[in-house]
């Protein structure tokens, strides 16, 4: 699978969540799960303004996280590139994303209204990512984080001012990683951080024998 090939939707976080911005997120889902695309692409930009939760209604907010959430257990290796500052919607989709690649000069950035920071789900995967602690300044105070230290708190993978060709390079290093697997794996990966070993051991167990099965057996000798 090429760049052009490979399924991408642009998501400006200039604009609140709207209608149509849920309608072209699960269209991309759709595409990814009817065609068993196994890359999936976001390019994120743009930061609202403060006045942008004008109109906005939780019964919206609600359906952007959830199509987000969709998003987020493709069976395919998701890639968000960010550009300039990335905050409410375009901050939302990046921080979904399996890889993440910035150009120089992005800024990740929690919206504000002056007061306090949108309590989104942004907030909780800030959190999950980077820890309470790395997370504070920006959760609380609405401090934009830039392309550096995204790299170096591991919010972002790579930083380019190239992204087709680092998309190509991801597209060769990665594209045979879709499909339900890589979706399991993430799950593992993601409880991993707040599940108790005993807990835990089911879900792993369950996937080790879906693994073994899908292995080809040798008879004895």
């Amino acid at each position: 699978m090429t760049v052009d090939e490979t399924p991408v939707l642009t998501v400006d976080g200039r604009r609140p969540p709207t209608a149509v911005a849920v309608k072209e997120l699960a269209a991309l889902c759709d595409r990814v799960e009817d065609g068993g695309a196994a890359v999936a692409v976001l390019r994120v930009t743009g930061a609202p303004d403060p006045d942008w939760t004008d109109g906005l209604d939780t019964a919206l907010v609600t359906k952007w996280e959830r199509t987000l959430r969709r998003f987020e257990r493709l069976p395919a290796v998701t890639v968000a590139v960010a550009a300039g500052d990335t905050g409410g919607t375009a901050l939302d989709a990046f921080l979904t994303a399996d890889l993440r690649l910035a150009a120089p000069g992005t800024r990740l950035v929690l919206p504000s209204d002056g007061e306090a920071t949108w309590p989104g789900m942004a907030v909780f995967r800030l959190v999950r990512l980077l820890g309470a602690g790395r997370a504070r300044r920006a959760v609380l105070f609405g401090d934009p984080i830039d392309a550096e230290q995204a790299i170096a708190l591991g919010l972002a993978d790579d930083l380019t001012d190239d992204p087709d060709t680092a998309l190509t390079d991801l597209l060769l290093r990665y594209a045979g990683h879709g499909g339900t697997e890589l979706a399991v794996r993430r799950q593992l990966l993601l409880d991993a951080a707040t599940t108790p070993f005993e807990d835990a051991l089911g879900p792993h167990l369950a996937a080790c024998d879906r693994a073994l099965r899908r292995l080809p057996t040798t008879e004895p000798a």
